[in-house]
């Protein structure tokens, strides 16, 4: 594939490995046997079987109607929402439950923003019957309650970060810092496409999923493969880079990510990272990330936890750059309205993450015979506080 990663985990200039030297043992060991293990017969085996039986899939695509007529235009909705812990977010802890099973180890650590990947990982881990320790910014873990008692009732130790702006930036940085402690032992399941290669290229292959099977279920119900576009939120952006994956090369179908805007992209209050961030490296990859005059990481800000990140997946600052994929921005008014009218429309109840690409319908000029998928990541039940503040109900 014209857009895959290198053989030194870089797309484009962007990715790579950037690690301190005491982490070297860890990457090196995942680098060296990553792709050996996943394609292997006996992995391949287990991990579809565990997509079928136990996360639910395929998960449905479903033509929306009502949401259709509204805009004048076909939309389908690939429902992550339906998943298992209701997001796209097992597929990846699935496949790194396996592969760290495979590595011999046997405690797991994580980092989560809005939770849904916490709870994933704490998922797989009751599953497996392995320790499993996850890392959450304190302010994270206070507006996603719900998700903190999930994954201390499914065994997990959670554990608040202060420091920082305590969100998912902070928490991931905690996270780094046990796995340089505990190298032995211990895997790190890293939730999105970023930090140091092969993180990105691996999360992808296990988020393929979503695109592999959108383009048989297409097939059935439109008499082709090909959707005119594929929306998507991204913050590190693994739910995209999987309903992007096998169209990569499909230069007729149009790819859109959309950032979180926050209160506006002209504001400091933004996660909007390609609209207003500069290379640099972060978390041990090389990518877009947002930063003041002197290089120094600038806090963002989202209403929703999950795209609360000041940098983005290499893969997703390749696209951008080279011009394969658009990547607009919603802000958090502009997705409130977004998320309410697929409610009412449709009776499905987005997560805010998701909601930012049901928003950007409004940025685009749709036709009636357009193909739009939009990736629906996550359901909203973990934002419902949010949703209930803002609506007054």
């Amino acid at each position: 594939m014209k857009y895959d990663v290198n053989e030194k985990g870089y797309y484009g200039e962007f990715g790579g490995a950037w690690i301190p030297e005491m982490m070297y043992a860890n990457i090196d060991e995942l680098r060296r046997r990553y792709l050996e293990i996943i394609e292997s017969p006996e992995f391949k085996n287990e991990f579809e079987q565990l997509l079928k039986n136990y996360v639910g899939r395929p998960s449905p695509l479903y033509f929306a109607g009502r949401l259709s007529e509204h805009y004048g235009t076909r939309i389908f909705l690939k429902r992550e929402d339906l998943n298992h812990t209701g997001s796209h977010k097992l597929n990846n802890t699935v496949g790194q439950i396996l592969l760290a099973q495979k590595l011999g180890k046997t405690r797991i650590i994580a980092e989560t923003g809005a939770g849904q990947h916490g709870v994933a990982t704490a998922t797989v881990c009751a599953l497996k019957g392995l320790k499993c320790v996850v890392y959450m910014g304190a302010l994270d873990v206070k507006r996603q309650a719900p998700n903190v008692k999930k994954m201390k009732m499914l065994g997990a130790e959670v554990v608040p970060v202060h420091s920082g702006n305590k969100t998912l930036k902070d928490a991931t940085n905690e996270a780094m810092r046990d796995w340089i402690n505990n190298p032995e032992d211990t895997h790190y399941i890293i939730g999105s496409v970023v930090g140091p290669h092969p993180y990105p290229d691996m999360v992808a292959r296990f988020q393929s999923v979503i695109s592999k099977e959108m383009k048989s279920q297409l097939l059935e119900q439109t008499g082709s493969e090909f959707p005119t576009r594929i929306l998507a939120c991204v913050g590190g952006g693994s739910n995209a880079a999987g309903a992007f994956y096998h169209y990569l090369d499909d230069e007729q179908v149009e790819l859109i990510g959309v950032e979180a805007a926050g209160k506006g992209v002209e504001t400091s209050e933004t996660a909007a990272t390609l609209q207003v961030g500069l290379p640099g490296v972060l978390h041990s990859s090389k990518t877009m990330l947002m930063q003041n005059s002197d290089g120094q990481i600038t806090e963002p800000y989202s209403i929703s936890a999950g795209l609360d990140y000041p940098g983005i997946g290499p893969l997703h600052s390749y696209l951008f750059k080279c011009g394969r994929a658009k990547y607009l921005a919603a802000t958090d008014e502009e997705v409130l309205k977004a998320a309410l009218l697929l409610t009412q429309k449709e009776g499905i109840i987005p997560a805010l993450e998701s909601a930012h690409a049901l928003a950007a319908l409004e940025k685009l000029k749709l036709k009636p015979d357009d193909v739009n998928v939009i990736n629906l990541s996550g359901s909203g039940n973990k934002d419902m506080e949010t949703y209930l503040d803002y609506f007054g109900y």
